[in-house]
């Protein structure tokens, strides 16, 4: 294990090119560029909360910074897992040329997202400090955290996703309704109460997505430290998915190669 890491570290210099080359692609002619990272977040949080604050009958003002935290972030999730399936796909000539851990791959998109999550979340901080300057204190020091218990969490479920699609290349496809379906069971759009009052107490409380988006919401959205439950829930989360990956890449490192 640990000369895999070892691994990983060596090719620092080659993964770091191809994640700065992932998000000058990314923006490349484009007349907004990285403002893209907070316009459409911004863009697609109003048009929703437009139409929940009214069927929730809720504030405007306080509903739209709640739908924009689940936006970055759910955003981030899909894009690393839905993209970490293609990622040994998508690399296939590095992978027959090189034999670097294949984990950098998606660890690539990882770090992009990251970036992009982390200009993102401007656009929330900002909204925050507006509408609710009351809540701002120590305790967003704790949202920081978000960001490395998310990439603890995403890398692992990646490079899962990975190593399963290049075997079973029907996968990506079929993670379109898997990640919609969680959507709909975690509080990304929908507010708690609503899944409270419907007797689904168990969708928040044994659901990693929602301890992740409370780590975020409890001291942006509510001037509140986050819960140790949400902390020991995340960490978990991240120790579960890194077992298996490294489980599941000790069987399936060396003939991923076979497959591509």
């Amino acid at each position: 294990m640990m000369g895999y890491v070892q691994g990983i570290w060596s090719a620092r210099y080659f993964w770091v090119h191809l994640t700065q080359a992932d998000l000058r692609s990314r923006w490349r002619r484009s007349f907004f560029g990285i403002l893209w990272s907070v316009l459409q977040p911004l863009g697609l949080t109003l048009l929703i909360s437009v139409v929940f604050s009214r069927i929730f009958q809720s504030s405007l003002a306080d509903y739209a910074p709640y739908i924009l935290s689940g936006v970055i972030i759910w955003e981030y999730i899909v894009f690393n897992v839905v993209g970490g399936a293609l990622a040994f796909v998508q690399a296939d000539a590095y992978i027959k040329q090189t034999r670097h851990p294949l984990a950098i791959y998606t660890l690539r998109n990882v770090i992009s997202g990251l970036i992009i999550l982390a200009i993102a979340s401007t656009s929330l901080i900002g909204w925050v400090l507006v509408i609710k300057p009351q809540n701002f204190g120590w305790c967003w020091l704790a949202a920081l955290s978000i960001f490395p218990l998310l990439g603890l969490i995403v890398w692992p479920w990646a490079t899962l996703m990975a190593y399963f699609s290049v075997r079973f290349r029907d996968l990506p496809h079929m993670l379109g309704l898997i990640m919609q379906a969680i959507w709909f069971v975690s509080p990304i759009y929908f507010q708690d109460s609503v899944f409270r009052h419907g007797g689904l107490n168990g969708l928040l409380t044994y659901n990693p997505i929602y301890h992740l988006l409370q780590i975020v919401r409890a001291p942006l959205l509510y001037g509140q430290w986050p819960a140790l439950t949400d902390y020991l829930w995340c960490l978990g989360t991240a120790l579960f998915l890194g077992m298996i990956a490294i489980a599941v890449g000790r069987y399936a490192e060396k003939r991923v190669i076979f497959y591509l």
